[in-house]
């Protein structure tokens, strides 16, 4: 196995029985190859994002240490989406399920593949809240504080479950 990095990765479903697709996904996270799930944050509710009409989300963050390159891990988080009937027709569409690679340790790069940290993670409460509560103290390559970054978001609808 390779060196383990630090893997961040944002859950999110609005379709079907979300909470389920999610403990689904998570178990699926759990024996990930080359992986270990470390820890994962609570959920929320939330507020769908560009097409408003549509069922609220539940979103929440989990962490990973794996030996997977980022590249790996990007295919396998692809592979657990559509085991789960994801389709990608739409941006912002409603979905069973939604795997985002947030961040791979610090490393930054931005290609047509994959953009690290997660382009724009830094502006959705969704993703920063559950991140903050797994790692306060969490920086952000190139963005600074993660609880910095979610305290000056304007406010964005996101309940506990």
């Amino acid at each position: 196995m390779n060196a383990q990095v630090r893997a961040h990765v944002a859950l999110g479903s609005n379709l079907g029985d979300p909470l389920a697709t999610l403990r689904s996904a998570l178990g699926d996270l759990e024996h990930l190859r080359a992986s270990r799930l470390v820890a994962v944050s609570p959920l929320y509710r939330t507020a769908p994002i560009g097409l408003i009409r549509q069922p609220d989300f539940i979103n929440g963050v989990a962490a990973l240490d794996t030996g997977l390159g980022p590249y790996e891990l990007l295919a396998e988080l692809f592979a657990i989406e559509a085991r789960h009937g994801r389709l990608r027709e739409l941006h912002h569409a409603p979905r069973t399920l939604d795997l985002d690679l947030l961040l791979y340790g610090d490393l930054c790069q931005d290609d047509a593949a994959l953009t690290l940290p997660h382009p724009r993670m830094h502006e959705r409460a969704f993703v920063l809240r559950p991140l903050v509560d797994l790692a306060p103290d969490l920086a952000l390559p190139g963005r600074g504080s993660a609880a910095a970054l979610l305290a000056a978001l304007p406010a964005q609808r996101i309940d506990p479950l």
